[in-house]
């Protein structure tokens, strides 16, 4: 089945502008969900709706509301909600141009594919796409997705775009709460030095397929043992102990001494076999 776009509207940029479609560019098919059931009939539990005064209620016949105090709540209907959207809801307005680096990672969120919406803004899309690339920025725009209006960061990948969401400044927290309480004390060069020579011994390319969800994947034994027939869950592994104290230093070095790969003994040959029998 063809993948269903999230989102469509027109990509603006100045007075140019092209129908474009919104993808996941993420995907959480191959998850493991799991359901509340109820023990004694093996029913699974539905999530019904439920009023305090009335009981049971349809989710049809609900509305949405926002609590100003305590039990007390102001209704929006449809119509009230579709009166306040704003041009970003089927537009996504190119508003300025950044560096590629100029945006910390911490603001980045979610990421979705960008394509052209049938063949009429094709060549539009890929101006604006070109444009992008030789110039080496990412634009920043405006887009209202899931009842909010989201700043997004767009930029050139392969032949389409990628539209990564980012957060609001709210969303992000202070660190300087957090960070003030770490000692400001300098580090054994020593020290670093043989930390240094462990991330050089462990740098790598970055390669996403080699990451296993180890949790899932017992998971999923644990599922196909029962279906079968089999007990219950492995025994889990032991955690460290808390009093198991070495020095940093120490640790460092045990650390380095396990990195680096033990040499090759040579293979004995017909001369060094002679030695040996000679010496018994």
């Amino acid at each position: 089945m063809a993948a269903r776009p999230i989102w469509e509207g027109h990509l603006k940029l100045s007075l140019v502008a092209c129908p474009v479609a919104l993808y996941n560019a993420t995907t959480r098919v191959g998850d493991i969900d799991l359901h509340l059931i109820n023990p004694a009939t093996g029913n699974r539990i539905r999530m019904v709706p439920v009023d305090p005064d009335a009981g049971e209620v349809e989710r049809k016949e609900l509305v949405k509301g926002f609590e100003i105090e305590s039990g007390d709540h102001i209704v929006l209907t449809d119509d009230e909600l579709r009166s306040v959207r704003l041009e970003s809801t089927r537009t996504v307005d190119i508003e300025r141009f950044v560096d590629a680096d100029a945006i910390d990672r911490i603001w980045w969120n979610d990421p979705y594919y960008m394509v052209p919406d049938g063949k009429a803004g094709a060549d539009a899309f890929i101006v604006i796409r070109e444009a992008m690339r030789q110039a080496g920025s990412i634009a920043i725009a405006r887009l209202s997705l899931h009842t909010r209006e989201r700043l997004v960061a767009i930029e050139p990948r392969d032949r389409g775009m990628l539209v990564t969401t980012l957060r609001s400044h709210d969303e992000v927290r202070d660190a300087e709460e957090l960070f003030n309480d770490i000692p400001q004390r300098r580090a054994d060069a020593g020290m670093i030095e043989i930390a240094r020579q462990i991330m050089t011994q462990r740098h790598g390319p970055f390669d996403p397929s080699e990451f296993k969800d180890r949790y899932e994947d017992a998971l999923r034994e644990l599922i196909a043992r029962k279906r079968d027939g089999g007990g219950g869950g492995s025994k889990s592994r032991a955690r460290p102990r808390a009093d198991n104290v070495v020095s940093l230093m120490d640790a460092l070095r045990r650390s380095l001494r396990q990195q680096r790969p033990r040499a090759a003994t040579p293979a004995p040959t017909r001369a060094t076999g002679r030695k040996r029998r000679a010496a018994r």
